[in-house]
């Protein structure tokens, strides 16, 4: 069966809206839709394609549906609206930063349609949905994921194949719990080490060309802590949603994780502290509460 060509994206965020792009750059039949009034519009008119304002409509004139949503219940809630466009063959994939159970779940209630789902979370950010270079975990069908594989490839430079549906969404939760432990453990050295005498921006320095290096200290740091800019991209609010995912996975699995909980709850204390809309980033500032003291550019 040849490659799907048609494609309905719902949810043009900041990772929807480029990776949308790089869809539409690489020669695919593109169709948006967002929650957000006016976006899609502007999304076409800035981008191309066609604004898709009723969803069941645009799903029966597409191959693929990709939902990028915040969470699980928006991709559920997008789902049943889609549902009486659906037909067999139709390949729904989310690509959202979902719990897998709720992943499971949806797809069930929509396989006596006939329709195969695949989750496909991404890691790398606004600057490397831009430029196409995304890593995506993928889960599900292997049939189905070699049909949408240049749909992917679109969008990411390494396709990782984890396993069943739901398994690219714990491997992308335990990847940002991962990150955000690096990250926690990273500005608490900052912190000592400035309290002791040491410059900030010297010590990431030195952890880049030593053992300490992690994407924290490369690619965060510097770039949005030290310059008190705090604008990633990516959400505090989305990142505790995460880390709560990959514990209900570590709880499901009956695996101890003392450390995961502890970067959860700090990251909700975080969230607690400075109220919704944050940049992950902020979360240095709950770590600069607990010192009393503030990390210097």
């Amino acid at each position: 069966m040849s490659a799907p060509q048609r494609v309905l994206f719902v949810g043009i965020g900041n990772m929807g809206w480029p990776m949308a792009a790089r869809l539409l750059g690489a020669g695919f039949a593109v169709a948006v839709n967002d929650a957000v009034r006016g976006r899609a519009a502007e999304f076409v008119a800035k981008v191309g394609g066609v604004e898709a304002g009723d969803l069941a409509a645009a799903a029966g004139q597409a191959d693929v549906i990709i939902t990028m949503l915040p969470t699980s219940k928006h991709v559920a809630d997008a789902a049943g609206a889609l549902r009486a466009g659906l037909t067999r063959d139709h390949i729904v994939i989310d690509m959202s930063s979902g719990a897998p159970s709720a992943t499971q779940a949806i797809a069930a209630d929509l396989a006596p349609l006939g329709v195969t789902m695949l989750d496909a979370p991404v890691s790398g950010g606004v600057p490397r949905a831009v430029t196409g270079e995304l890593a995506i975990m993928a889960g599900g069908e292997p049939g189905a994921l070699d049909r949408v594989e240049p749909l992917l490839r679109a969008m990411g430079t390494t396709i990782h194949r984890i396993g069943g549906l739901g398994s690219g969404q714990a491997m992308k939760a335990l990847n940002n719990l991962v990150s955000a432990g690096g990250f926690l453990i990273g500005v608490e050295a900052l912190l000592i080490g400035q309290q002791f005498g040491i410059d900030p921006g010297l010590m990431t320095d030195v952890l880049n060309a030593s053992t300490g290096m992690n994407n924290s200290t490369q690619k965060k740091f510097k770039q949005f802590v030290l310059s008190r800019q705090f604008n990633s991209g990516f959400g505090l609010d989305l990142m505790v949603k995460d880390l709560s995912i990959a514990l209900e996975v570590a709880r499901a699995a009956g695996v101890a994780a003392p450390f995961s909980n502890l970067c959860r709850e700090l990251s909700a204390s975080a969230q607690g502290m400075l109220g919704p809309g944050q940049d992950h980033t902020a979360l240095a500032k709950l770590s600069e509460a607990l010192a009393g003291v503030e990390l210097k550019g």
